[in-house]
């Protein structure tokens, strides 16, 4: 972890960033769906399988975004007859990986009330189709984007928001906060991926989102995860305290180190992907570096946890296509595994995305390794409490000549969710 250092401004737009973590183990999913295809190909736990498939809540995302299934994409084509193992086979795959503190009455106590939906962990995953390579790109929750509209689950529309281009303008993580200003999880994820599609060019096949309660769960079922720490950290409103060395950490301090922002570091998002990274790099490398597999009950114990805690799209929710997906990447080489952020530069207390980050994408569309950005400058943020402080912009926000099918973005305490989401 960075050391702490005095606050320094940057001067402006002009330098390029992106964290970059290449050669780390694979990311989270990766660790959760190879561990279930070992479960239950090795012990035949049928009616073990049966119990964690009907926790996992999953909904249909191509009914919700009105588009047929199984869209062709670079590799495949639809229609294309599946391999046994991979029903994915033959075809390149993306994934939108979002972490939601949608707050429960539970932990409301630890973490104070904070009304609607937020997602501030937001991770594509992208499997090539010949399965030699996973990349992973983490989008920072104060990125400038487009927010096209997005459909609600009783058939009207947010109206569009425009990105705009400083501490008022619109960040990605708006885009989980007015989809699911309804309450609903799968609506919230449509309208990230409409947001991630309109922004990179990619086809997002399917979502995960995993919540507040269901991370500690998993965290706490593999017996804690270590960590080592340069500094001391406190975070009170990570709920979050801890000296600095190596530690286990159980369920709830972990998931302190994920949500910790206000008084880490410099303060920004940006320095919070940093930590969330190898937060994940450390699940996964306690998950496959244990007995898990071997090991029935622990084995059990993990699998409820992780599937109680996710929400997903039906392909992906369903284990048997985790299970095939895992197998086939059972010979991926962990320095094939690679991470970083998009390219961005500063705007004040928030980032846009800069040109590098088009050959970023553009190597993701054509199924390529992935062409990282140049190495950038990893001076600190300084800035102060702004991106959580700012009222909600006033901007690209309406639609004066929408009809009734058509939801005012700001209406029914949509600037309060849009406010939380900044928190």
């Amino acid at each position: 972890m960075p050391s702490s250092s005095p606050a320094r401004e940057h001067p402006g737009a002009t330098r390029r960033h992106a964290v970059q973590r290449p050669r780390r183990r694979g990311p989270y999913l990766v660790a959760l769906t190879l561990s279930g295809l070992l479960a239950f190909t090795g012990a035949g736990m049928v009616l073990a399988y049966q119990s964690v498939q009907g926790k996992v809540a999953t909904h249909d995302l191509d009914e919700i975004l009105g588009r047929g299934q199984d869209a062709a994409g670079p590799g495949g084509s639809a229609g294309q007859t599946p391999a046994p193992d991979d029903p994915l086979d033959g075809r390149a795959y993306n994934v939108l990986v979002m972490g939601s503190d949608a707050r429960s009455a539970d932990n409301e106590v630890d973490y104070g009330f904070a009304g609607g939906m937020r997602s501030d962990t937001n991770l594509i995953v992208h499997v090539a189709a010949d399965r030699s390579r996973v990349d992973v790109v983490s989008i920072p929750r104060d990125l400038l984007v487009d927010v096209p509209s997005c459909p609600l689950p009783d058939g009207r529309q947010t109206a569009p928001m425009a990105a705009g281009s400083s501490d008022n303008g619109t960040r990605f993580n708006a885009a989980f906060a007015y989809g699911g200003q309804t309450g609903d999880v799968a609506y919230a994820a449509a309208c990230t991926i409409l947001t991630t599609e309109a922004m990179t060019g990619l086809h997002i096949d399917d979502f995960v989102v995993v919540d507040f309660d269901g991370f500690v769960e998993v965290i706490d079922a593999i017996g804690g995860v270590q960590m080592c720490f340069e500094d001391d950290i406190n975070a009170p409103k990570a709920n979050l305290e801890i000296h600095a060395g190596c530690h286990r950490l159980d369920g709830d301090t972990a998931l302190g180190v994920a949500r910790a922002r206000v008084g880490v570091d410099d303060g920004s998002d940006i320095s919070r992907i940093g930590r969330q990274q190898q937060l994940f790099s450390a699940i996964a490398d306690e998950v496959l570096g244990s007995n898990l597999v071997t090991d029935t009950p622990a084995l059990f114990r993990f699998l409820q946890a992780t599937a109680s805690s996710m929400t997903t799209s039906e392909r992906i929710g369903n284990l048997s296509t985790m299970g095939g997906l895992a197998y086939s990447l059972r010979h991926l080489d962990t320095s094939h595994v690679t991470f970083t952020t998009v390219p961005f530069d500063w705007a004040g207390n928030v980032v846009v995305q800069n040109a590098d980050g088009e050959p970023l994408w553009e190597s993701l569309r054509d199924d390529e390794p992935m062409v990282l950005p140049p190495a950038g400058d990893d001076e600190p943020h300084s800035g102060n409490e702004g991106p959580a402080d700012q009222e909600a912009p006033e901007d690209g926000r309406t639609d004066g000549d929408a009809d009734e099918s058509t939801l005012d973005a700001r209406t029914d305490g949509a600037d309060d969710l849009l406010a939380g989401a900044r928190a």
